[in-house]
């Protein structure tokens, strides 16, 4: 959706910016909104990543109890 250059300018949000929208009574409001990417890990991901992990721990000092 493109919103004009002085709405978004009320709103606060930038050019190709993020917002929300909520059906009202009397109309639809617009918040700005924020969007954060997420990822899916797979098996495989998740893997890597414990690996990685593993390979730190060998040039990490050991904590002695």
């Amino acid at each position: 959706m493109t919103l004009p250059k002085a709405l978004r300018k009320a709103l606060g949000v930038d050019k190709g910016g993020v917002v929300m929208a909520s059906a009202e009574d009397d109309g639809i409001v617009l918040h700005p909104a924020v969007a954060f990417p997420i990822e899916l890990y797979s098996d495989a991901r998740i893997a890597e990543f414990d690996a990685a992990d593993a390979a730190l721990a060998r040039h990490l000092p050991r904590k002695r109890s």
